[in-house]
């Protein structure tokens, strides 16, 4: 069984956050850049489980990107994948990032694709989906828990008020979250393979973006805190009618 996991690098979340050109691009100078934690935490563990007990024979990366992220995807190498590949393309638009790995991964022969649930940084959930809907295969998103047995993969996801067991045939897209595997750091023999790892850059293949971004905004500035005296239920009941907001 080959696997496919899906790498996305994002801003660490230290990073100070700033934009320009009157807020239409993100300022990526002086930023911290990681693999998105669900990418590397969740799938690219799960798949590095299943070759580690023999169920799989490959773990490919793919990753959507400039010469810039080959630093991040390096270090998915040295957590033990076998093989990266760098879509040598560079846009935010989700449908962009799933039509180039779909039509990277489409003559590959994957049975399974792994994805983070969503990446930090723009938070869409969406990416999975579409490579799914792009190569024809089945989705199930959310996934805390996945087994493969012979040509079948079980999974679990929470649902409100419990949890959902699937089955389904290979091959197959999952997007994974909490609970599928626990997080590893590269080990120094990781580190040292990963330098002659094979890591090729494919050509884009020329999607269209399907959305822009029109304009960033900061999150507003948190305001002081008010003390109300214990005597005072009426100011306290009045502001909170209002001042106080839902959020």
């Amino acid at each position: 069984m080959k696997i496919l996991v899906c790498i996305s690098q994002v801003p660490d979340t230290t990073s100070k956050i700033s934009f320009t050109d009157n807020n239409t691009v993100f300022n990526g100078q002086g930023v911290t850049w990681i693999i998105n934690p669900y990418d590397e935490w969740y799938g690219l563990v799960r798949a590095l489980e299943l070759k580690e007990a023999g169920t799989a024979t490959a773990v490919h990366l793919v990753t959507v990107g400039k010469a810039d992220v080959e630093p991040v995807i390096r270090k998915a190498l040295a957590l033990g994948g076998d093989e990266a590949f760098r879509i040598d393309s560079d846009s935010n638009d989700p449908y962009v990032v799933a039509a180039q790995i779909a039509d990277f991964a489409k003559t590959q022969g994957y049975d399974l694709v792994l994805c983070g649930k969503e990446s930090i940084d723009y938070n869409n959930g969406s990416v999975g989906a579409m490579v799914a809907e792009l190569l024809d295969m089945d989705f199930v998103g959310f996934v805390s828990k996945i087994d493969v047995t012979g040509g079948a993969v079980e999974v679990s996801r929470e649902i409100d008020g419990g949890e959902e067991t699937d089955t389904c045939g290979l091959p197959v897209v999952l997007s994974c979250q909490k609970g599928v595997a626990e997080a590893r750091i590269p080990n120094m023999r990781g580190i040292m393979a990963a330098r002659t790892k094979p890591l090729k850059v494919v050509a884009p293949s020329g999607a269209a973006s399907l959305s822009n971004v029109a304009s960033y905004e900061m999150p507003a500035a948190k305001t002081g805190v008010k003390m109300i005296s214990a005597d005072n239920l009426d100011e306290l009941v009045n502001l909170l009618h209002t001042e106080a907001k839902v959020i």
